[in-house]
């Protein structure tokens, strides 16, 4: 298992794969064709669910289906993991968030999280937007873990795993592409921070990602090449001469 740094989080939440209720959802899940196949069955796209969650204000069964414009809030002690078409979503506790309907119910435009945390695995397609209170992401396909800080006053995390994001903090504009975490602040206006700023990799695990990956029948850019590199927030695989975080290089 990679190392990993904790900050307002438990180990519970972190190494929800390892449960064996989520190992077996996630094989039956895989045997039974995935998404395609449950949205021609009709079957729900919830691959596991412990604890309470809500879906437009109901109580959430496993047997359920969300869809694209569903807004989702996670109890005390919650983990909620569901897939919309080629996208893989891993929500935390305490978290409120909005999946905004794109073309058709199986695709998601916009994930608006409100608070909270949301690991996410998007594949191949349009551009797609994460927002948060204070930051827009516009990414395409990718690994992405997100977070947002209601107690200090809104603040944002955003950790591009691998992948290519566009990101925009009020007038700053930065580009990430990284091939191993690369992580950002994001400080509301009016604060005493930059509005986007490097950041440690926090609160995520490599196999969180694979194992949302894996459900979407992709694989992490680390999987493909075959090793990793340094979970230090700035995003490379190998480090080299002349390499910045892209918050410094921003616009």
């Amino acid at each position: 298992m990679t190392q990993h740094i904790l900050q307002g989080r438990t180990e519970d939440e972190v190494l929800w794969y390892q449960r064996r209720s989520f190992l077996s959802a996630a094989a039956a899940w895989t045997a039974m064709g995935g998404y395609s196949a449950a949205q021609a069955q009709q079957r729900s796209n919830v691959v596991e669910l412990v604890g309470d969650a809500l879906v437009n204000g109901q109580r959430l069964l496993p047997q359920q289906i969300i869809q694209s414009g569903d807004a989702i809030a996670t109890g005390p002690g919650a983990n909620l993991i569901f897939v919309i078409g080629n996208a893989a979503f891993q929500v935390r506790q305490n978290s409120r968030l909005v999946v905004e309907r794109g073309a058709s119910l199986s695709v998601v435009s916009v994930l608006r999280l409100l608070t909270g945390a949301v690991a996410s695995v998007w594949g191949k397609g349009g551009t797609r937007r994460i927002t948060t209170p204070t930051l827009t992401a516009g990414i395409r396909g990718t690994g992405v873990y997100t977070e947002v800080f209601e107690a200090q006053a809104f603040r944002s995390y955003f950790c591009n795993c691998y992948g290519t994001v566009e990101l925009n903090a009020g007038p700053t504009r930065a580009l990430s592409t990284a091939q191993y975490h690369q992580s950002f602040w994001s400080s509301p206006a009016g604060s005493n921070d930059l509005a986007l700023a490097p950041a440690k990799a926090i609160n995520h695990t490599d196999e969180e990602l694979e194992f949302l990956a894996r459900l979407v029948d992709q694989r992490t850019a680390w999987q493909v090449m075959g090793k990793k590199g340094v979970k230090d927030g700035m995003g490379y695989m190998e480090e080299k001469p002349g390499q910045t975080h892209p918050a410094m290089n921003k616009k």
